[in-house]
């Protein structure tokens, strides 16, 4: 399940050979030149090893790791560990994550799924009303309805049993020791859960913590503790995964989930000694000299930010720059017409039949890319033909994703790469609170309709199946070695905020700090998202001169990346969160 760098390098040659077809407009020039208004973050450098995470606790915690001689998984596991802790409303131990993991010592890049699966006893109604119609978004994610199996520790487990250098105990010393002294609440938890009182407040667990005494919702600067996540992860520290999916913490999610009274699910333990992390080969895609290597099904993370690449290989983006309008029309419209291949094929590749080869095949991406000859918006998009063995008709998804989640990239001493994307999904996940963590909500990933007019949709939800995701975890390649790591959070905006970055950095010579700074602006769906109070803003009366529909509305990429560059390490992180870079 592991790629070569030689395989890697014939990928790029290939690539190298993909002319450019059409030529570039060059009118409207205007320079948005960062995304006003945000915390002040600049690039850090170093030469042994570098973390990026998004909070400074869970980061100095990798780096604890790191500094006494552990290697990337290791910091990995004490990072998550603590993200859990001090950002639970983005990812945790009820979650699940992808990892994608470049091996200095064999010179080999491999993915590790440790997605969270839909439990054996669901049915294709399970997220719609008396009438077959789908519930409202919210009457579906909150309670026990939405909770999938959690992979996440089984992940950290699997990965360090084969991987790591130090004591699976020593791991969890920050997180604990932080759980039980207490940490100081940041400025953005306590405003997501004095913006979520609503949801929080009906589980008894979530809001004895979340909120005070006086029913007040805990406050920035308040220090707050958490003694059974303490325990929790005393238990797993001394027994290992099996602590988590055999003993007392798997029964006690069951029981809340099954009893929750207002909203039950249908989690069972069976579940749990099911649940399996999977090593899959990387889906990688050639772009330039590079080759940008991600997780595949079930997340849809590199096959669409590959498709997205693919077709803007065919238009002179480094050139026409970042002060160009035609530039940004030609990168949402190559977004457009992925997501629309996305919402039709791309699911559980365990399955459901998917043409993955095939939707990144270079004639079918050119055909792709002659849609955007014009100098206007599309008109409309819809998925397109690739080439396929065994083609297969489907109806187009309708599954909903909302912006949370969490990223880190690690590079360690010996040049092993971590790129990790972890999530609980939607802002506080379930709002269930089991040992001292919440519960995903990662069920509504899948579409809440199984079929439309009797044509299935790919990604129904199934038993032991896992919902298709957009997190987007990234090693991009040069000369059969890593050049950066790189993801973010943000639901199904991922995608477009790492394509923003890359773009930014490999095309139009930004910095990593400044890539990750330029004003998000996306189009998935049809409408064009533009960040709000940001310089972005100064495009929308040129975008809809194209024919483009604006949305201004608040993009919270969440972007941590590290660049390898000859022997030093150069690593920044998103300013719209409160990630932190640490290096030696």
């Amino acid at each position: 399940m592991r790629w070569k760098a030689s395989t890697l390098a014939l990928l790029v040659s290939t690539s190298l050979m993909v002319p450019t077809l059409f030529a570039a407009q060059t009118t409207d020039n205007v320079a948005p030149e960062a995304a006003t208004g945000l915390t002040k973050q600049n690039l850090v450098e170093g030469k042994e090893w570098m973390i990026a995470s998004a909070n400074p606790y869970a980061s100095e915690a990798g780096a604890k790791m790191l500094r006494k001689g552990g290697n990337a998984i290791d910091a990995m596991v004490a990072t998550q560990l603590v993200l859990g802790l001090v950002e639970p409303q983005s990812s945790g131990i009820g979650g699940g994550a992808f990892l994608v993991y470049w091996d200095g010592k064999q010179q080999e890049l491999t993915t590790f799924d440790g997605r969270e699966t839909a439990p054996l006893e669901v049915t294709p109604q399970l997220f719609q009303d008396d009438k077959g119609q789908p519930l409202k978004f919210y009457d579906a994610v909150v309670g026990g309805r939405s909770v999938g199996t959690p992979g996440t520790i089984k992940l950290m487990w699997d990965t360090h049993q084969k991987l790591g250098k130090l004591d699976w105990k020593a791991l969890f010393e920050p997180a604990i020791e932080l759980a039980t002294n207490g940490f100081t609440v940041s400025p953005r938890l306590a405003k997501l859960v004095d913006n979520d009182q609503e949801f929080l407040q009906r589980s008894p667990a979530a809001k004895t913590y979340f909120f005070n005494q006086d029913g007040s919702p805990i406050k920035a600067g308040q220090q707050l503790k958490n003694p059974d996540y303490a325990k929790t992860l005393q238990v797993i520290s001394e027994q290992g995964a099996k602590a988590f999916y055999q003993g007392k913490i798997a029964q006690d999610i069951v029981n809340t989930v099954r009893n929750e009274t207002s909203n039950p699910g249908v989690l069972n333990l069976i579940d749990f000694t099911a649940y399996q992390v999977k090593e899959r080969e990387p889906v990688c895609a050639p772009y330039r000299q590079y080759s940008i290597c991600g997780m595949g099904p079930p997340s849809s993370g590199a096959l669409t930010l590959g498709q997205i690449m693919g077709v803007l290989s065919h238009y002179p983006i480094s050139s026409m720059g970042k002060d160009n309008v035609q530039s940004w029309r030609l990168l949402g419209d190559a977004s457009r017409l992925a997501f629309a291949d996305r919402g039709k094929y791309m699911a559980d590749s365990d399955y459901v039949p998917m043409p993955t080869q095939g939707l990144l095949d270079s004639n079918y991406l050119e055909k792709r890319a002659e849609l955007l000859k014009g100098k206007e918006a599309l008109t409309k998009t819809s998925a397109g033909s690739p080439p396929w063995s065994h083609a297969k008709n489907y109806a187009l998804d309708e599954a909903i994703e909302l912006p949370s989640t969490s990223h880190l990239s690690i590079v360690d001493r010996d040049r092993n790469v971590v790129s990790i994307t972890t999530t609980i999904e939607n802002g506080f996940g379930s709002r269930l609170m089991v040992g001292g963590f919440l519960l995903n909500n990662e069920l509504t990933d899948f579409s809440f309709r199984s079929q439309v007019d009797g044509v299935p949709i790919a990604n129904r939800i199934e038993p032991g199946k896992r919902p298709r995701s957009s997190m987007a975890p990234t090693i991009v390649m040069e000369n059969n070695k890593p050049y950066m790591a790189i993801g973010s959070p943000g639901g199904s905006q991922i995608i477009g905020y790492v394509a923003k970055t890359l773009v930014a950095h490999l095309d139009w010579g930004l910095n990593l700090q400044q890539a990750i700074d330029l004003p998000n602006m996306n189009n998935r769906f049809g409408a064009f998202e533009i960040e709000k109070d940001t310089t972005a803003e100064v495009w929308v009366p040129k975008l809809e001169k194209l024919g483009f529909t604006i949305q201004v509305k608040e993009l919270n990429s969440g972007v941590q990346a590290i660049k390898l560059q000859g022997n030093s390490l150069v690593g920044a992180a998103d300013p719209r969160r409160e990630g932190k870079v640490i290096a030696q």
